[in-house]
């Protein structure tokens, strides 16, 4: 059945959790794994964020009957220092991996103040303001990148040079939620151009770049005959360089094409992502106390803005994810047509139930 004439499913966050710790438990993880990943991805469906969300489980589940994807190691320190470490994944789950080394970074943090953890050996990791969000609710400012195989163009090319290399941040606001943003370097994430193809809509000019080294509206052509288009041109280019430095380069991770594919590779073969983790102790800067209250200071200052006609408010990053987060706890997540699609794959394939409490 085409995702177009799908209908959406709704369903509890504690229901959609256990359908995924059942599927992973099915496919081998342990327990502590399973709920490292399905954390990350329900959080991610839980923000409205359905690209980075149980989406993904499929392709994970792919990976772990495979091989490729191990559930018999456990990331570990390689080396490290008192603010800094590097983390070999050893091609465990990219979500274990991520918490792993942002806990790790949080841990130096206090202790130091600024820390710096990067990651090689890993897996795609889903929505990096996962992690992020992992340090803003413990107080500290949280950053989270990785690296991934190239799908975006560089200004003047005709094929990909870097990959969407996602950044994400997160500021701890005291009783208020996070100031939370999580972007690709590309104009648009990859997922964006495939729920496009598959629900059949159309797409912004300025989406891809085809093979001709113009701009293309064609969604089924990436990503064979189509790259991703940087964001705002050089600017997003040179940002990849350096996630793709702080990632890649530094942590000794895979780079560019060296790095597999986790979607359409092949699944028994790791891809050897890399990442990096920033956490920043805000106490341990400015007296305690006080850098909440200059983030709720600068919040409400913001939204006291002036706005353009027919708009509300101007709103900080991450409070639409945060609206959405909140509905969803009380409300169940609203699946879309093609995470639907994808998840009654994920339930054939593990042999678990699907976890729907009614169709809308």
């Amino acid at each position: 059945m085409s995702v177009t004439t799908m209908k959406t499913c709704r369903v509890s966050v504690s229901d959609l959790e256990r359908f995924c710790l059942g599927a992973l438990r099915a496919a081998g993880t342990s327990e502590n794994h399973a709920w490292a990943t399905t954390e990350a991805l329900v959080k991610a469906d839980s923000w409205g964020v359905f690209t980075h969300g149980t989406k993904l489980l499929a392709g994970y589940l792919r990976r772990l009957r495979a091989g490729g994807i191990r559930t018999d190691v456990e990331p570990e320190i390689v080396s490290d220092g008192p603010a800094w470490a590097v983390v070999d994944g050893r091609s465990a789950l990219g979500q274990v991996t991520g918490a792993f080394a942002m806990r790790s970074a949080i841990a130096k943090a206090k202790a130091v103040g600024v820390s710096y953890v990067g990651v090689r050996n890993s897996n795609h990791f889903g929505a990096a303001g996962y992690y992020a969000w992992l340090a803003a609710r413990e107080g500290l400012i949280g950053v989270a990148m990785c690296n991934d195989v190239p799908s975006v163009a560089a200004p003047g090319s005709r094929t990909a040079v870097t990959g969407t290399n996602p950044i994400a941040y997160a500021l701890p606001a005291g009783d208020r939620d996070p100031i939370l943003l999580d972007i690709a370097i590309s104009t648009v994430a990859g997922g964006k151009v495939y729920v496009a193809h598959q629900r059949g809509q159309p797409i912004p000019p300025d989406w891809l770049i085809g093979s001709d080294g113009k701009p293309t509206t064609d969604a089924k052509l990436y990503p064979e005959h189509a790259a991703l288009a940087p964001m705002s041109g050089h600017k997003g280019y040179g940002l990849a360089l350096l996630i793709e430095s702080l990632s890649g380069l530094l942590s000794g991770a895979a780079m560019t094409h060296q790095i597999g594919n986790w979607m359409r590779g092949d699944a028994s073969e790791p891809t050897r992502h890399g990442a990096a983790f920033l956490a920043f102790h805000v106490d341990a800067i400015a007296p305690s106390g006080e850098f909440a209250e200059r983030v709720r200071a600068l919040s409400d200052e913001i939204r006291a803005t002036p706005t353009a006609d027919g708009v509300q408010r101007v709103l900080l990053p991450g409070e639409r994810e945060w609206a959405n987060h909140q509905r969803a706890m009380l409300e169940g997540i609203e699946l879309p047509p093609d995470v639907v699609v994808s998840l009654e794959g994920a339930a054939l394939s593990a042999g678990v139930p699907t976890p729907w409490e009614n169709e809308l």
